[in-house]
């Protein structure tokens, strides 16, 4: 299927607009045997730290109608063993790599800027998770959720992973109602883009309303029942800082939604929640999105971005 070639997200060329959701596709490699991740416009992979963590207890997941929570906690090996092992199976496949990191601490994310730096030129971007939900507290008190809430922080942990030498995205919370105070101080601080949003906080019962359904307690609402959620803090970032570059996510099913996305104001479209039903989703919602708009005569992706603003925000 003929496409209509790159899209841009601040100074990174991306041979798509579609990529994986980091968190929802593993390292990447797991998707490997259902489509060709070359072809994808990136592989975000699961968020590490520059520790090992162990995740929260289960059960990590729970259905919900229009998609599901879940409290996994960030699980991972660390990220020099991630060099090591997985960042050279997924280098095989071709796939454009970008990197998602955390950490309690701010001095956490200067201390993965300085494992990363030395492979900058292996990844494309790192996209600086501040706002996963399923982390409460480390055992000193200090809190990772609440990053993106505190403009304070985000500058201070954007500027620490300036380190690293590369392209920066800063992952946003909608959990907040200062996305775009947030979305301008991570910018300032060095962010060369946006990613809008991680999941929302939320809750089911089980055993007649006897106790949480994740281990966790509360967990992270994702999938398509969050898009409505999801477009609109892409467009209201895009209406107030319309020079930001932003990656949309959040509840992307088919090539409509993710149309949407670029039309409220992103450059680009991560597909998560949708894999756990399909692991070729991320290839359906390419087709599809390529199919709508070679039916609309668009000639390159930036005649769209931002279209639902009209031209004084395109």
């Amino acid at each position: 299927m003929s496409r209509i070639g790159e899209t841009r997200v601040g100074s990174v060329s991306l041979r798509h607009p579609v990529m994986t959701a980091s968190g929802t596709a593993g390292y990447g490699i797991e998707l490997g045997r259902y489509l060709d991740l070359s072809r994808l416009g990136a592989v975000v992979v699961k968020s590490l730290a520059h520790f090992s963590w162990q995740g929260n207890p289960a059960p990590r997941l729970a259905p919900v109608p229009g998609g599901m929570l879940n409290a996994v906690g960030l699980q991972g090996p660390g990220i020099a063993e991630w060099i090591e092992h997985g960042l050279v199976d997924l280098e095989r496949t071709g796939a454009t790599v970008v990197l998602s990191v955390w950490g309690f601490r701010v001095e956490d994310y200067v201390t993965a800027a300085e494992l990363i730096a030395p492979i900058a030129s292996r990844l494309a971007a790192v996209e600086v998770n501040l706002s996963c939900p399923n982390i409460d507290h480390h055992s000193d008190g200090s809190s990772h959720q609440m990053f993106a809430h505190d403009a304070d922080l985000v500058t201070k942990i954007v500027r620490g992973m300036g380190r690293a030498g590369m392209p920066l995205w800063a992952k946003l919370s909608a959990n907040t109602t200062e996305v775009v105070t947030m979305a301008r101080a991570a910018h300032e601080a060095g962010a060369e883009a946006v990613t809008l949003i991680n999941t929302m906080r939320g809750m089911t019962l089980v055993d007649d309303g006897r106790r949480p359904s994740l281990g966790n307690g509360a967990g992270g609402l994702s999938g398509r029942v969050i898009h409505p959620i999801a477009l609109r803090a892409v467009h209201e970032v895009h209406a107030a800082l319309p020079h930001v570059p932003i990656i949309g996510v959040g509840g992307v099913t088919n090539g409509s939604e993710a149309f949407a996305m670029m039309a409220a104001g992103a450059s680009a479209v991560q597909v998560g929640t949708a894999t756990f039903a399909d692991p070729r989703a991320c290839a359906h919602v390419q087709d599809e999105l390529d199919s709508l708009v070679r039916r609309r005569g668009v000639g390159d992706w930036s005649s769209i971005i931002g279209c639902a603003h009209g031209d004084g925000n395109r």
